[in-house]
């Protein structure tokens, strides 16, 4: 990603906080285990401190607008309500706050929307422990982070984004999510709901209604259906 001093919401913008006060930040991860990983992390240095956890969509912005930190760390896939429409949420009552998504996968499509949304930026959660701090710090200072590097000029880099986006088609997924494509990938290994709940740490109920979702998505009605469509076209990987 290129960088260029010169553009709109630049390193001239400073933190709303003092250099000698800590970023205040808001974990919002639908997953525990993740949620005290970075917590755990974040909190061992000085530089930051984590003044609350949201473990769904409607949580983080109920969290958020209370506590009203410096920055959002916001899983893109949340229970009750998506990263993205909770970010919309958010940005329309409080748009001071600064948002990083955290996700395991993002296609440059979704990037794109969610930095015309407000998001400030994206951090790969197996990127975490190598780049979550530097990209605080870099949203904290009016830049953004983008692709694992520090973005100055956001225009150019959302220009970049569209051509590689019209340049490479993206895989045709059917409007199914990563959680569901996950769950998806599960049922080709043969899992169990039971299995896929607990590989995730959600409840029954919640991989049941991904796989409705995914049903009503690609048009299968039993779980031999959906794999071998899968398989067919290409969702997951091979078992």
């Amino acid at each position: 990603m290129q960088k260029n001093a010169s553009g709109v919401n630049g390193s001239s913008q400073t933190s709303s906080r003092s250099g000698n006060s800590s970023i205040r930040l808001v974990v919002a991860d639908d997953h525990p285990v993740v949620r005290f990983g970075v917590k755990n992390m974040l909190t061992m240095d000085p530089g930051f401190e984590v003044v609350a956890e949201a473990e769904d969509g409607e949580d983080a912005i109920t969290q958020t607008l209370e506590h009203e930190p410096d920055i959002l760390l916001l899983d893109l896939q949340m229970p009750k309500l998506p990263g993205l429409e909770a970010m919309r949420a958010i940005m329309s009552k409080s748009p001071r706050v600064k948002i990083i998504l955290l996700t395991s996968t993002i296609s440059t499509q979704q990037v794109i929307e969610a930095l015309q949304i407000g998001a400030r930026g994206i951090v790969l959660k197996d990127s975490v422990a190598g780049d979550l701090s530097e990209a605080i710090r870099a949203v904290a200072s009016g830049d953004y982070w983008i692709g694992g590097e520090r973005v100055v000029n956001l225009l150019q880099a959302l220009h970049g984004l569209m051509v590689q986006a019209s340049a490479v088609p993206e895989k045709k997924t059917f409007g199914l999510t990563p959680r569901e494509l996950e769950v998806v990938q599960c049922i080709v290994e043969g899992c169990s709901n039971k299995d896929i709940a607990k590989q995730f740490t959600i409840s029954e109920e919640t991989v049941k209604r991904h796989l409705s979702n995914t049903f009503d998505k690609t048009g299968v009605s039993t779980r031999l259906e959906l794999a071998l469509f899968a398989i067919s076209h290409k969702l997951v990987e091979p078992v």
